[in-house]
Order: C-alpha cells, then structure tokens, then sequence
C-alpha cells in the first residue's frame, strides 16, 4: 500500500515509530473544523475540541459542507487539526498583533490564512499570496467568506518579495511538499517517488532563501510541511540557519501530549505524527532573522492616487462601519483598504495584487451595486439593509442562484440570511427577486436525497 522507498526511509528515522506509524496511515482521518469567532458564537454539538486552537473542534463524522448555509457565509472551515498549532506559536512568540504585519507565502487555498486574519484581528495587516492563477482565485474567495477587514491577496512568485525589504514582522511558509503527512489519501499515495521528494526539497531551500529578505530583523519565520521527510523539514531548516542569520525558536508543548519536538544539529523543529496526534502529518519549525537586511523605502514620487469621490464616500459612510480615509476607488470599484495609500501604491509597484482590499461596491454609471464581499464583511453595517432570514431550502435555492421566495420585503436592495448569518445580496424590483449570488460561487451539484445530508449541529 505504502511506497517501498518511503517505508525504507521511515524506519531510519529514530524518531519515528515506523510500523505505528504506518497501521496510523491506514485508518480513517479525523475530522476538523475552525470556528470563525467574528460571526458564531457556538460550538458543534458533540464534538471534542482541538488541544492547541481555541476555534478548533473535531467532528463525529464528514457533515456536507457543500448544502450548508453556515460554511457558504464564513462561519467556520474546514481544516485539519495539526496546522491549527499555528495559533500556539501567536500566543508563545508573537505576542502584540497591533500594526502587525505578516506574509503567508502559499496560502492557497485559504486554511491557514483565514486562521491568520483571526489571529491578527483588525489593527494588522495580512498579505495572502499564491502563484498559481486558479488556486489564487479560490484563496480570494474564502477570504472574502471569511469577512475580517484585514487581507490582500497577491499572486506572485516568492522572489518578487525580496524587493519589500525588511516589510513584514512574520512570514509563514507552508511549503509545498511531498504530501507524506496525507497518506491516507490514495492520490497522495501515488504522486510520491523519491525523485519528487528532492525535488521538493530544493524547491522549498529556493522559496526559503527568495521570500527572507522581507523579513524585518528580529521578525518571525513560521516554516511548515505536511510532510514526515527530514529532507524537506529539519535538514531545509539546518540549510537555512547555515546559509541566513537565524535561530529557531523553542516553544513549549508541555500541555500538548504527542508533539515531537526534533532536535538535529542545533535546530528545533515539531513533528506531528498521526499515531501520536489526531491529525495528519505536519512539521512546524520557528525561526528568528538576527540580521538587519534593511528596510524598504517608499517613495511617493509617482504613486497612483485612488481618490473616492464625495458620493463614493457617502455611500460607503451610509453601507460600512470603515473610516473614510480607508475608502479608495479603483477605477469603478469602491474598497476598503487595509494600509495606507501610499503603503498601497508601494505594493502595487512590486506585487499584483489581486484583491486590494474589502469590496464594498461597483459603480455602473450613476449606480451603486453592494460586493457581495461586504454583505459577509465584518464592516458591513447592518442597519444599512433589509434583511430576509430564509429558511433552509430558500437559502439552498439562494445559494444554487435560483429564484427565492420572500415576504414582507420592500423594494431595492436587501441582505439573504440564515440563521441570522448573512448570505448575500438579493434586489427586489416590486415584480420578481433579482438573486445577486455570484455566478462562479453558485451550489452546483444536484440536491441529494431527502434525509441524505448529514448537517453540523449547533
């Protein structure tokens, strides 16, 4: 079942128990959900909680996410249970998230950096970014269900970060890997070959060494894998320190049972194994840039100005909680942006930024039409719109973009909600409900059979 080079490799490691861990790969995995704080204040019903995320709670069995309301509209996601211990190492070693500022590399497609825009709250400042065009596309999406005020998503390469000297206080680098932490997945399986592992591995060492000048001195690296290869983890880690100015960073798991910590040649790192741990494969380390690279320079000489005009103001003063100086317009959209103009036009000469901010609306001649983006915002004022509360097959027929039945209802723009948790934005124009569910977001696969989804409860 298990690729003979992989088996080989496993039972080298001293600090694996191979055979355990191999009988732990081959039973069903465990399933996790992060609560999202900011729209629910409730915990599933019989469910167990996650030992090192407050928001962390592991499930009986695999819910439908896809024909429930509540994970279309932000309030939780679906993640797995190891990677939630990034929030160990904001309480142990970040402290203070005010003015925070803080890269995730390859955050596609949005686990982590949702966990992050939480960790942080409003006062900090999140760059999301991921290469790939499609994977960039769905990592936008969940932030945007997810509805803090405080993410950009870019698509770049990690070298063109090395241009923002010393700009971010953290950067966290889940790189990509040889998947050996999901072996319970057949596909995971199959892709791997030792081949690929190294690979891997040199890739990972040019994404370290690419993405460490924007690194300010004295911040924070978090690098992770979901892979048990020392290639890929603690060696990359030993390659870095001996290549850069660093130090890991020790963090105490004391009250964690299962948690390895690893120990090679000076540097610390944490091995989370399947047989230990509820959860899959992962590998965490922490390190500290002891080096003063420098410090990025803004010059404002030529920066575009994204002015909001009176009316843009007004109407974003009228729909959001935002301030005014936040308010931009990019050609005909309105948005919140989350760093100062000129912090702004600063990364936009050095990134592509794909999503700049919060949307609030767009401007269609002398109309305004709300983003769907701030109907799930966490700066949407509520008193702004009527809001219909839909009950479950009006708010699946909403979220399949179908037509939906309201009542008592007036006319103009209103907000979709179920179980008081918007879902988005519907028009009523006195004849019929216009659904302003956005297309490519839409439910797609037919409805299952009565009795056949199995919800969370709350």
């Amino acid at each position: 079942m298990f690729p003979e080079g992989f088996i080989k490799r496993l039972r080298s490691q001293e600090y694996i128990d191979a055979d355990s861990l191999l009988q732990a790969l081959e039973e069903p995995f465990p399933v996790s959900i992060r609560v999202n704080p900011c729209k629910l204040n409730k915990r599933p019903l019989n469910s167990e909680p996650v030992p090192w995320c407050e928001t962390g709670y592991y499930l009986t069995e695999r819910p439908s996410y896809t024909f429930d309301p509540l994970f279309h509209s932000g309030c939780y996601y679906p993640q797995e249970a190891s990677g939630m211990f990034l929030e160990q190492v904001f309480l142990q070693k970040i402290g203070n998230c005010e003015n925070l500022r803080i890269l995730d590399l390859c955050g596609a497609p949005g686990g982590k950096s949702t966990h992050l825009s939480s960790l942080i709250g409003r006062k900090g400042l999140l760059v999301s970014n991921e290469v790939i065009r499609t994977r960039a596309s769905v990592l936008s999406e969940n932030i945007s269900k997810w509805g803090i005020s405080n993410t950009l998503v870019t698509r770049n390469d990690p070298s063109d970060f090395s241009k923002l000297t010393g700009f971010f206080d953290v950067v966290f680098v889940d790189a990509p890997c040889s998947g050996e932490g999901m072996f319970r997945d057949d596909v995971a399986r199959r892709e791997w070959s030792e081949k690929n592992a190294m690979l891997c591995s040199e890739r990972q060492k040019r994404i370290l060494m690419d993405v460490w000048p924007a690194i300010k001195k004295d911040g924070i690296m978090i690098y992770s894998t979901c892979t048990f290869n020392p290639g890929e983890n603690e060696h990359n880690i030993r390659w870095l320190v001996e290549k850069q100015k660093a130090e890991t960073e020790r963090l105490d798991i004391a009250g964690f049972n299962g948690i390895k910590e690893i120990n090679y040649r000076g540097i610390t790192g944490y091995g989370f194994y399947p047989d230990r741990v509820k959860g899959e494969g992962f590998f965490l380390s922490v390190l500290r840039k002891t080096e003063n690279s420098g410090k990025y320079k803004i010059n404002t000489a030529g920066n575009k100005v994204f002015r909001a005009g009176r009316e843009d103001i007004k109407i974003a003063d009228e729909w959001t909680l935002f301030h005014k100086d936040s308010i931009v317009r990019i050609v005909d959209e309105i948005y919140k942006l989350h760093v100062s103009p000129d912090e702004f036009a600063f990364l936009l000469r050095n990134l592509r930024i794909i999503k700049p901010g919060t949307s609030i609306c767009s401007v269609r001649k002398k109309d305004y039409l709300p983003s769907h983006e701030l109907a799930l915002s966490d700066g949407l004022k509520k008193q702004a719109f009527p809001i219909s509360e839909l009950d479950y097959s009006n708010a699946i027929a909403y979220l399949k973009r179908e037509n939906i039945k309201v009542s008592e209802i007036p006319g103009g723009w209103f907000i979709t909600a179920f179980d008081g948790i918007p879902l988005g934005f519907a028009k009523n124009l006195g004849n019929r409900i216009n659904n302003y569910y956005p297309v490519n977001r839409r439910i797609r696969m037919n409805w299952p059979l009565p009795g056949s989804v199995e919800m969370i409860k709350w």
